[in-house]
């Protein structure tokens, strides 16, 4: 029996479905309105929380909950004092209570300020040299430059700006227009808005002669907007407010008393991130040191503060003053475990065993006794590739680095006799502030950049030694951007102690993604005490000098030594020529040390040329070994003149972490045409023997007119061969041979960086008066 099933829905079966559309039936344009809408609310949610985000810590900064606000006071023009500017800050005029003098440790021009009528709380700090003033900017939340009111700045308000000028705009403040009469107020304060406009053109001029303009001031920097700096949003810092130091007890290589090690206990505001106490710390300018603890200790500046008011509250403010709470005894946050503590360990270890070869099997030995009766045998160096076999290494060299020094040929220079004139008063006077070794040294490096110039990467083919000795580290390339260079051929025993990444930027992409996400530790706003342990006495003598102390959490692998690349400009200040592995001071986000890096070409190729000279017209690669650090961060590069003072070079940032960067050393080998037929010539004075010739034959030739072309044979003993081109040669035409080596930095890292010493003039300064002839 057959059975029907009947699907009945009802008299109201359909109700709830009336009027609603399948999504399938929706057109393509009601679709793409949909997406629009959806992308439309998408962006202003999240435009609405990032706004709320940038509230939120602009509101946080300098009130109870979030730390101080922290503001540098630095004098650009010797004619002003920067102290008549914190004098009028702390004012009584300006409704604030100066609560903590001395508040940074060490340095005797600072003080905290606290402004119960806008719930805001400062910290004012002055700079001491180069060095402090570097060190602050990079944590400072606004820098107030204070100017002159006709001239604005000087040379030395430029000395500081070329540090300074990539840190951020700060706030600028004009002083000494009180002396200025009331008719040319306005008109000295308009010439002086152009001058700082050109230079500063979202920062603002604040005059200063009154306590009235202090507090406007203040209430600028209170509430203006704060650039986010990169390196340091990333990473928790602080400034020290109270520095102690205990020694260590005797113990074996620790030594005791104030020339051994001992415990660093270091109190202020956490900033940027929450601190950790397994992290790292960096102390700038004295290396990286472990955590054992984190205290907690009562807030030295707190906003409910007992005290007189300096003035009426308004009918709107809230009497914050009241309440005092008694100081809580200090308590401990958190301790290190040891088994999570980051370690100290910079250098990996290095196996002298590693890399010894094994006892052959006899099958092996007779598979070699095979191809030796096939192939002709050289003695080549271990790890000598098999497109290179043909090319011998120089076996004496030390951990594969050769002084650029050695490698050329000693240029004899002409000594020319002057002829002797008398020696007036003037002179006498006029030549003591002149340094002769300075001279001598900054002659030939002229002359050395002017050569280069004119005949880029020529030597001279020595007349005593073979070249097939002289350049035996040098090979032949058909193509520099096409022939293949094996990254790891070869490389320097300095290799073996250098950490390097599978991949970087994956690396770099997770450790900051990390970095962001975690909440725990101390969190910032905190006024934390950090127990550093085996701390050199040297930090705090630096301390007690009147020097601030900066300290700032590492990143994961951020105290492993690599080869770290920066890319930089050279600073329109510095006229002087730079050379290759020359000594040069480094700022890399918050470290600065010592090192001899060497310079290449900024391409997207596989191999780089590098560059003898820091090019003035070209980015260039600086590359050196140095700990790790994690992008973006700022660079500054100083050179250290003969009179103690460090002069800005050349600025730029971070561009990676690769050792296997190949960089190559160019030189060229130039000869002369002797005998020019249709497509061939007769060449000499680029060799002197015949074996010198047969040894370079593989090499192609060029000349400097575009002509392309080898070495077809040797004639006679002297050096003379015959070339085939491409195409006729010209009697003016130069014949031209391109060897290459790579070629890696000096390992000359040292973190100590001797202080700056006041900034002078590098031109002699010599009075007018005393060069007056009586």
């Amino acid at each position: 029996m057959a059975i029907k099933m009947i699907h009945h829905c009802g008299r109201f079966g359909s109700v709830g479905r009336a009027g609603r559309v399948s999504v399938t039936a929706l057109t393509k344009k009601q679709r793409k309105e949909q997406k629009r809408m959806d992308r439309r609310h998408k962006a202003n949610q999240l435009r609405r929380n990032k706004k709320d985000m940038v509230l939120t810590e602009k509101r946080r900064l300098g009130s109870r909950d979030g730390p101080p606000h922290l503001v540098a006071v630095v004098s650009l023009h010797t004619g002003v004092d920067a102290g008549t500017v914190t004098k009028l800050l702390r004012g009584e005029g300006t409704g604030g209570v100066v609560h903590q003098e001395r508040c940074i440790s060490g340095v005797a021009d600072s003080f905290g300020l606290l402004l119960p009528r806008f719930k805001q709380r400062f910290i004012f700090l002055s700079h001491t040299d180069i060095h402090s003033l570097l060190d602050v900017a990079k944590i400072a939340d606004s820098l107030v430059f204070v100017l002159d009111s006709t001239e604005g700045w000087d040379s030395y308000g430029d000395y500081c700006l070329s540090g300074l000028f990539a840190q951020g705009l700060p706030t600028l403040v004009c002083q000494g227009l009180s002396d200025i009469p009331v008719k040319k107020k306005v008109e000295s304060r308009r010439a002086l808005s152009k001058i700082t406009e050109i230079r500063f053109p979202d920062a603002r001029l604040f005059p200063l002669d009154s306590e009235q303009d202090a507090t406007l001031l203040l209430r600028h920097l209170g509430t203006q907007r704060q650039r986010k700096l990169g390196f340091r949003s990333r990473r928790s810092h602080l400034v020290a407010q109270q520095v102690t130091f205990t020694p260590n007890g005797p113990a074996e290589g620790t030594g005791g008393g104030p020339t051994g090690l001992g415990t660093l206990c270091v109190s202020g505001y956490v900033r940027g991130r929450p601190l950790q106490v397994d992290r790292l710390v960096h102390i700038s300018g004295h290396g990286d040191f472990q955590l054992s603890q984190i205290d907690a200790p009562s807030d030295p500046l707190p906003l409910n503060l007992t005290t007189a008011r300096p003035t009426k509250p308004g009918k709107g403010d809230v009497d914050m003053l009241d309440g005092v709470e008694d100081e809580a005894p200090v308590r401990v946050l958190m301790k290190a475990d040891p088994s999570c503590r980051e370690s100290l360990q910079a250098e990996a270890e290095v196996d002298p065993m590693d890399g010894e070869q094994t006892w052959p099997t006899e099958t092996e030995l007779l598979e070699a006794e095979e191809a030796r009766k096939i192939k002709r045998v050289m003695k080549v160096p271990k790890g000598t590739s098999d497109y290179q076999a043909s090319w011998i290494v120089d076996e004496d060299e030390e951990n594969g680095e050769v002084d650029d020094e050695k490698e050329e040929e000693e240029e004899e220079e002409e000594v020319e006799e002057l002829c002797s004139t008398e020696r007036t008063g003037t002179d006498v006077r006029y030549d003591e502030h002149i340094d002769e070794a300075a001279e001598v040294e900054g002659l030939k490096r002229y002359r050395e950049a002017r050569a280069n110039e004119m005949f880029p990467d020529e030597v001279d083919t020595p007349l005593d030694v073979a070249a097939r000795i002289r350049f035996q580290r040098y090979r032949g390339l058909k193509s520099f951007r096409a022939s293949p260079w094996d990254p790891m051929e070869n490389l320097p025993l300095n290799y073996s102690r250098i950490f390097q990444f599978q991949s970087f930027e994956r690396t770099r992409r997770r450790v900051l993604a990390e970095a962001a996400a975690e909440e725990e530790g101390a969190m910032v706003g905190w006024y934390v005490t950090l127990h550093i342990i085996n701390v050199p006495f040297s930090v705090m003598e630096s301390v007690q000098s009147g020097r601030p102390l900066m300290m700032v959490s590492l990143l994961p692998h951020e105290q492993k030594m690599s080869v770290m690349h920066l890319l930089v400009r050279r600073h329109p200040s510095n006229t002087e020529p730079i050379k290759s592995k020359e000594e040069l001071v480094l700022h890399c986000g918050f470290r600065r040390f010592r090192a001899s890096p060497i310079f290449s070409q900024h391409t997207s190729a596989d191999k780089h040329k590098m560059e003898r000279f820091l090019r003035p017209d070209a980015p260039t690669v600086v590359s050196v070994y140095a700990p790790i650090t994690f992008p973006p961060a700022g660079v500054l590069l100083f050179k250290q003149r003969n009179d103690g003072v460090q002069d800005l070079v050349a600025t730029g940032s971070l561009l990676s972490c690769d050792p296997q960067r190949v960089v190559l050393k160019r030189i060229v080998l130039s000869g002369h045409p002797f005998k020019i037929n249709r497509r061939s010539a007769v060449v000499r004075y680029m060799f002197f023997n015949r074996d010198d010739i047969m040894w370079f034959k593989p090499v192609e030739l060029r000349t400097k007119w575009g002509r392309r072309g080898h070495i077809k044979e040797a004639l006679g003993t002297h050096g003379h061969m015959k070339c085939v081109f491409d195409n006729q040669m010209r009697s003016q035409d130069t014949v031209l041979m391109n060897l290459y080596k790579r070629v890696y930095p000096r390992w000359t890292y040292d973190p100590y960086v001797p202080l700056s010493l006041p900034w002078v003039k590098r031109e002699a300064t010599v009075e007018m008066d005393d060069l007056d002839m009586e």
